[in-house]
């Protein structure tokens, strides 16, 4: 782990979406504390700033995601109490001492970046455990679907803000997305609103 006063950077076995508060327990150093300085580990709110995905190496089981934090405080904010799913930017600050990232809350876009493509696409979708390992897969075929997202039926029991892997043997495609919405069509059959994290997808073809 590297850290100093105002974040961190690290390794996990899942992913986690930029714009998420996670809280890190670590045995941080008393003088690059902002509170809590006797106690022994320190536990802070943190945002994620960024998130990528470590090229695998042969003999590794899992993808390793490197992680860039910014602490924000002892406690999260009321609204993300609230709803867990708001996702924050962070605010400038003045750079003091004592200083802690300020937070704001993404805008929601009122609209689409890009146009979704109505494009039948065989895909598998996969819920990453605790140690990157999939828990829950499932194959399914894309509704619609854009190089920046897409809307996918699904009979897993997944919730908004919850990051998926989603792979295409076709496109030769192997990506992760995050859970924007998630509807009941009349039909009985959920619907996924996916976000892609980091990669565009390929649509355009040589």
């Amino acid at each position: 782990m590297d850290v100093n006063h105002f974040g961190a950077g690290f390794t996990l076995t899942r992913p986690v979406e930029v714009g998420r508060l996670i809280q890190l327990t670590i045995p941080l150093p008393h003088q690059l504390r902002c509170f809590d300085h006797t106690a022994p580990v320190y536990s802070v709110w943190s945002l994620v700033c960024h998130a990528a995905a470590i090229p695998r190496a042969p003999h590794q089981d899992a993808t390793l995601f490197r992680v860039g934090v910014g602490f924000v405080g002892k406690a999260p904010p009321h609204s993300y109490e609230e709803d867990p799913t708001v996702r924050y930017e962070l605010l400038p600050i003045k750079v003091g001492q004592n200083s802690m990232w300020k937070l704001g809350q993404r805008p929601l876009a009122n609209q689409r970046r890009e146009t979704r493509l109505i494009i039948p696409l065989e895909v598998l979708v996969e819920t990453p455990d605790e140690n990157g390992k999939p828990s829950m897969q499932e194959n399914t075929v894309t509704e619609t679907i854009s190089s920046l997202g897409a809307c996918i039926p699904t009979s897993l029991n997944v919730t908004v803000g919850r990051v998926l892997k989603i792979s295409s043997r076709s496109d030769r495609v192997s990506t992760f997305a995050a859970i924007r919405s998630r509807k009941v069509a009349p039909d009985g059959i959920a619907r996924l609103g996916l976000e892609f994290i980091g990669e565009r997808w390929p649509l355009q073809r040589d």
